[in-house]
Formats: C-alpha cells, structure tokens, sequence
C-alpha cells in the first residue's frame, strides 16, 4: 500500500510542496492520454487509497471525490490523440503531465513522477518505479488521471455507439477489433498504433 515515505524525505530536505504525477491511458487504441498531479497533506489518511488498476470503478469514483475535496491542490489534463500521432505516445504522455503540473494552483518544488523515466517532464522531478503502489501522491493522481479518462470515454461512446467504448475504454479487446473491422476508425483513433 503507498505510504508517504518519499514525499516526507523530499519534504526534509527542503522540497516543499511536493506533487505527485502518473498518466492513464498508454495503452488504448483511440482517445487521449490522461495526467493527474496531485499535492496532498502529508498527514491525510485515505483509506483505500491505491493504485488505479487495483481498485474497482466505482471505487475510483469515491476516491476521486475524496481526493479533490481533501487534496492541497490537484489538478488533470490531457494531450489529444492528435498530439499523439505527431509526438508519439511516450511524448504525449510527458505533454499531459506538464499540463497538469501547470494546470495546478500551487507551484511544487518537485515531482514524483510513476515509472522509470522523466526526460520530458519540464518541473524538477524524481521517478518512483511503482510509484502508484508506493507513494500516495503519485497513487491519488492515478486515480484522477484514470477517472478523468474513464469518463471522457464514456461520452466518446455516445457519440461512437457499437465500438463498446463505456465497456473497454478503449483498449484492444476482441470487441473492440470487432468493431473495427465492421465499423472502421473513428476521428480519435491513434493511427500510429497497430488498430487492425
């Protein structure tokens, strides 16, 4: 379970505040990629807090309201799957972090940011491998980035009815190639990724 171990020791040495980053939706075939940086009180107790993957949906949508009501400052954005195409997926991943970074109200001294590389992340930055398991931060912002997605995508379904988006967010499931064979692509899908 994440714990505040890495943001207390950047916090004694000086670092301060401290915001967590992580992304959602790396691996879909169609939509944006989501990013969430979230600043969190280092004593505030969330139960159930964890990664994103690990916890059911409607969980997420509790732990997002919890998060926003009871965060220091938090904040989501994305970059298209236009954006994608042109930057290539890990780029694009690195664009919507910025973003929320940017997006957020207070100015963080640095961030903790979930994997194992950060070359194009623009603020002062320390990767956690795991970081959405470890630290709390980084595991609220996981679960922003992937509720913000999760519900962009459930829209996109409305107006993309058959591909099964409200179901499969995306992702390459036997559905969803289904679909593309039968339907074709829809405006959002990343052509740069292996579709059929």
């Amino acid at each position: 379970m994440p714990d505040y171990t890495y943001e207390s020791r950047l916090a004694a040495a000086g670092f301060s505040p401290v915001c967590g980053v992580d992304e959602a939706g790396r691996g879909p075939l169609v939509g944006p990629v989501y990013a969430a940086a979230v600043i969190l009180p280092l004593d505030l107790e969330i139960p159930g807090l964890n990664d994103s993957k690990k916890v059911s949906e409607k969980r997420r949508e509790a732990l997002y309201d919890e998060i926003c009501e009871r965060a220091l400052d938090c904040a989501a954005a994305f970059a298209t799957a236009e954006e994608i195409e042109e930057l290539n997926i890990l780029g694009a991943a690195y664009l919507a972090m910025n973003r929320a970074v940017a997006a957020l109200k207070t100015i963080p001294a640095i961030a903790l940011i979930d994997g194992n590389r950060g070359e194009g992340i623009e603020i002062r930055h320390e990767c956690v491998v795991s970081g959405d398991e470890k630290c709390m931060s980084i595991a609220a912002a996981s679960i922003l980035a992937k509720v913000e997605r999760d519900r962009y995508m459930r829209e996109y379904a409305k107006r993309y009815s058959g591909y099964g988006f409200e179901r499969n967010k995306g992702y390459g499931t036997p559905e969803h190639y289904a679909a593309l064979r039968e339907l074709g692509l829809t405006p959002e899908h990343r052509r740069g990724f292996r579709l059929i």
